[in-house]
């Protein structure tokens, strides 16, 4: 069939704020989609009981590392295919984008084998209680049967991202969460033809959006949305060089990513021992922290773009511009929420559940949670802004040992110092103060500029 080159959308000119926000609505966009479904996930799961609840938010820790692994693909092709298109190279940006889709096939199916195999232990590790384990094991195992759903789905987004279009993976996200809030009540509940198949009803809602998602993207480059072409085919030779340049850059940002969520199941542990009540206000904490923590990645995404194409241009003085502007907003969004989680934790708590033993906790968290909302935002857009740049590493080094330290600063806050549950939240927030103002030093030097990929 004939492919239609669109035009790239040029980012390296023009008004800064008019380019971020171009770029960034669409992205916020996604993320805010991707939230609401999240939360609406969490509403109808707590409906079953602060088990099944507690069951998905601990699975919740082992997506985030499906997602890291996946982003091994997704930061590297967005740092790559960026530049080519900046630097006009659409040809090279095609080719870029084919050898991340197949490795991204390649790798999915690798990680499903083994995930369904070792979730059981992944549970035992967290020490959660018989039930909670039983459940969490079921829900987990249909999350890793779509794993290559999820993989292709992240490049193919990223890949869009990196050509200047974030508004097709946002219709894409906006046509998966739809189908999947709607699916959710009906295969939890069972409801009219449908079996009732309780919190495992919930995973299996995603699988399939997630399917359907990675089809809808695959529709929309055969109609030659994207301005290079993109080689789907079996037939194509895998090129270990490009392989090793996309994993190069990606695995910094997917080490950090994986080592926050293997930190999160060690506090996830922590917190166990308090509770499964302390267990679901962690999941409360967590699902309310997205709306901004995802209002700040989509952010990150278009920052990302943004840098890369820019540096691509020859153009490093606009892309600094243009990263601190995309902090100045994001700063602006996360001091509203931190007000709101400050002002009204009762109110966001009530929405998830009605156990008023889980909301005291949750409102507990939600209150210390809100003084850390302006340097996690500052924390995610820079890791963007380093990763646009193909220069992971710098954000590497300040979250690997943040999030670690967060292990034994929460024990020892709780148990060491009495704080209970307390000390738990106070070990995420204080590392998260940490971390943002380190990584804003480090970007202040400037030495990303000069990075080559």
């Amino acid at each position: 069939m004939e492919i239609k080159n669109p035009k790239a959308l040029d980012l390296t000119s023009g008004n800064i704020t008019k380019s971020i926000l171009q770029l960034a609505w669409p992205a916020v966009t996604s993320m805010f989609l991707e939230t609401f479904f999240s939360i609406a996930n969490a509403f109808w799961v707590g409906k079953l009981g602060a088990s099944s609840l507690a069951a998905a938010i601990s699975s919740t820790f082992i997506i985030w590392i499906i997602y890291s692994l996946a982003a091994i693909i997704s930061i590297g092709v967005v740092a790559l295919v960026s530049r080519s298109v900046g630097a006009k190279d659409l040809a090279q940006a095609g080719y870029l984008s084919s050898q991340a889709f197949h490795l991204a096939i390649i790798s999915s199916s690798v990680l499903t084998v083994a995930g369904i195999i070792l979730t059981p232990q992944v549970f035992n590790l967290m020490g959660t209680d018989k039930e909670v384990t039983l459940i969490g094991t079921q829900y987990l195992r249909i999350i890793f049967l779509g794993t290559p759903f999820f993989f292709l789905s992240d490049t193919l987004s990223g890949v869009f991202r990196a050509s200047g279009d974030t508004k097709t993976p946002m219709k894409v996200l906006l046509f998966a969460t739809g189908l999947n809030i709607v699916l959710d009540p009906f295969l939890i509940f069972g409801i009219g033809p449908f079996p009732k198949m309780g919190t495992i009803g919930a995973s299996t809602a995603t699988v399939i959006c997630q399917f359907l998602g990675v089809i809808l993207f695959i529709l929309n480059i055969n109609k030659g949305k994207l301005p290079f072409r993109l080689d789907m085919g079996l037939k194509l030779k895998i090129d270990l060089k490009t392989i090793y340049r996309i994993v190069k850059i990606g695995i910094p940002t997917s080490v950090s990513g994986i080592v926050f969520s293997v930190v999160y199941l060690f506090l996830n542990k922590i917190t166990a021992l308090f509770g499964t009540e302390a267990i679901a206000a962690l999941g409360i904490g967590n699902r309310s922290e997205s709306l901004s923590y995802l209002t700040c990645f989509g952010f990150s995404m278009a920052a990302a773009a943004l840098v890369g194409q820019n540096l691509g241009a020859g153009k490093p003085e606009r892309a600094e511009r243009l990263a601190w502007r995309t902090i100045l907003i994001v700063v602006s969004i996360t001091a509203f929420i931190s007000i709101m989680f400050l002002s009204f934790p009762r109110y966001i708590s009530t929405f998830f559940i009605s156990d008023q033993k889980v909301i005291n906790v949750a409102i507990n968290y939600l209150r210390i949670l809100g003084l850390s909302q302006i340097f996690m935002g500052m924390e995610i857009v820079f890791e963007g802004t380093f990763s646009g740049a193909g220069n992971t590493f710098p954000p590497m080094v300040v979250s690997v040992p943040g999030s670690i330290l967060r292990i034994p600063l929460a024990y020892f806050l709780a148990i060491k110092f009495n704080l209970g549950i307390t000390g738990v939240w106070w070990a995420i927030t204080i590392t998260s103060v940490v971390k943002g103002i380190v990584l804003a030093f480090w970007f202040k030097l400037g030495r990303w500029k000069r990075k080559e990929v």
